[in-house]
């Protein structure tokens, strides 16, 4: 996979909170559900950044202590990808559940 935030992914990611962080996927995901019946590739490329910022994530080794939680969001977006087959999850599941990061984040700002 051809790295997509390269500025982030070269120490911008962990300047960011974890809610800023995750406020970023939740918008990736966003763009994805916008794409979804529109453009394939729009939405692939949404999808990728959405798991590319999660993997940035999990190597963020501030959140070391969280991170069940946070491959567990990665596991989830996953299986929305795939149609919900394991956990029935949907891309409008997860996008409400990172909203609340990207909200909470703004607050705090």
């Amino acid at each position: 996979m051809v790295i997509q935030h390269k500025e982030l992914a070269g120490g911008g990611w962990q300047k960011l909170s974890l809610m800023e962080q995750l406020g970023n996927v939740g918008g990736e995901i966003s763009r994805a559900l916008n794409w979804r019946d529109k453009n394939r590739e729009s939405y692939d490329n949404a999808i990728d950044r959405a798991f590319e910022l999660l993997d940035l994530t999990i190597a963020d080794p501030r959140w070391r202590f969280r991170l069940k939680e946070i491959i567990r969001a990665r596991e989830l977006l996953a299986d929305a990808m795939f149609g919900g087959k394991e956990y029935k999850t949907t891309l409008e599941d997860l996008n409400r559940y990172f909203f609340n990061f990207a909200l909470a984040a703004r607050l705090h700002s």
